[in-house]
């Protein structure tokens, strides 16, 4: 179990990490918006892995009949081995390769607010909402456990599909 978990955990996590590396330097030109569509299709796409890892699981390690139980267990594995993929290569990116992004992130949000029309007090609240979320991505266990929260939904929801899927098969 545990080279499969690693083989599948580890392509997901290199097709999460690339894209990320492949966008971030794009940003401004693509878009706050449109990337981060992006980056959840690539979550989805990245975690179908997860299928095809709990399939190997029980093709070649259990050579029949696949509890729901393990199958799950197998898919979860998965998702933590490519969400900890995703999130060492957001901490090397934040901190190291694209410095000043929370402050491009605020302006953005801001320069939103200020274009949807908000009235002041709104925009007031916007900036102090980016200040606070500045802060707290500047704490690198803070920005871990957030962006670990990011992917993990999905994964845990293709984990349960495929362990539902797999599990009689």
């Amino acid at each position: 179990m545990k080279r499969i978990v690693l083989t599948f955990g580890f392509i997901a996590g290199g097709v999460l990490s690339a894209m990320m590396l492949l966008t971030l330097p794009f940003l401004d030109q693509i878009g706050y918006s449109r990337a981060e569509v992006i980056g959840y299709a690539t979550m989805v796409a990245a975690f179908l892995l997860v299928f095809f890892g709990v399939r190997a699981y029980r093709d070649r390690v259990v050579q029949g009949p696949l509890t729901f139980g393990r199958a799950l267990t197998v898919g979860l594995l998965i998702t933590l081995v490519s969400t900890a993929c995703y999130v060492a290569t957001w901490e090397l990116l934040y901190f190291r390769l694209a410095p000043g992004f929370s402050e491009r992130y605020a302006r953005y949000a801001i320069e939103r607010a200020q274009a949807s029309g908000a009235s002041a007090q709104e925009i007031e609240a916007t900036r102090r909402q980016m200040e606070t979320f500045k802060r707290m991505y500047d704490n690198p266990l803070t920005n871990a456990a957030i962006t670990f929260l990011e992917p993990t939904p999905i994964g845990v929801l293709v984990s349960v599909i495929s362990a539902a899927v797999l599990r009689k098969a």
